[in-house]
């Protein structure tokens, strides 16, 4: 049976999931700052809730959670922890009813973090971003149920093989949870399934396989 998913937004329905920036959230004094993450994290779970139930009144079986759904969340001057941001836990609460509402409707949830997330940057503080912003969404992915977070194997400097051999170590700097979560996919410009089945099969990690890209590539 083919599952149908959703990645993109929601043209007829009134479904949106706020942002925020740094500019704006460092203008504010620091309480009044996590007031707004506050109340945009909240409305997100809120959000995420109703695509669930739209998703399912369309017969659509996935959806892809944007990244963003907790804004800001590993900036180094704006980031937060979830813990810290949601002390009376209501936040953590409306994201897991969102997974279980996903549970009983049989919507698979996943993640397919932005093109910043590079594992095998030859810049150890583009790596070090990147595990923190995988091991965020994974923890964010542990609440809702998401099983999946898909992620391309990153740039080719230095060529196939060197580019490999980071990606690998990057991969292996991730915690169990985020690790577990984890899949990576063939993209149109770096790295096609033949170069990354090899390292999924050594890592233990699943291959996402996409079509348009591969065809792209082609």
């Amino acid at each position: 049976m083919i599952r149908w998913g959703l990645c993109c937004q929601f043209l007829d329905a009134p479904i949106q999931f706020r942002t925020a920036t740094h500019r704006y959230v460092s203008s504010l004094e620091p309480a009044l700052g996590r007031r707004y993450l506050s109340a945009i994290a909240a409305d997100n779970a809120a959000s995420l809730l109703a695509a669930v139930e739209q998703c399912h009144a369309l017969g659509i079986g996935a959806f892809r959670i944007n990244s963003q759904v907790l804004p800001l969340g590993t900036h180094p001057q704006s980031g937060y922890s979830i813990a810290g941001l949601d002390r009376r836990r209501t936040i953590r609460r409306a994201f897991l009813a969102a997974g279980e509402r996903a549970r009983a409707l049989d919507v698979r949830l996943s993640f397919h973090p932005d093109q910043f997330i590079v594992l095998n940057s030859e810049r150890e503080p583009v790596v070090a971003a990147s595990v923190a912003e995988l091991e965020f969404q994974a923890e964010i992915a542990e609440l809702v149920g998401a099983d999946v977070i898909v992620l391309h194997g990153g740039g080719m400097a230095g060529g196939a093989e060197p580019a490999l051999a980071r990606l690998e170590r990057g991969v292996e700097r991730l915690s169990p949870r985020a690790r577990s979560r984890l899949a990576l996919e063939n993209d149109d410009r770096s790295f096609t399934p033949a170069d990354l089945l090899p390292l999924c099969r050594r890592l233990g990690v699943p291959l996402v396989y996409d079509a348009h890209h591969h065809r792209c590539k082609a």
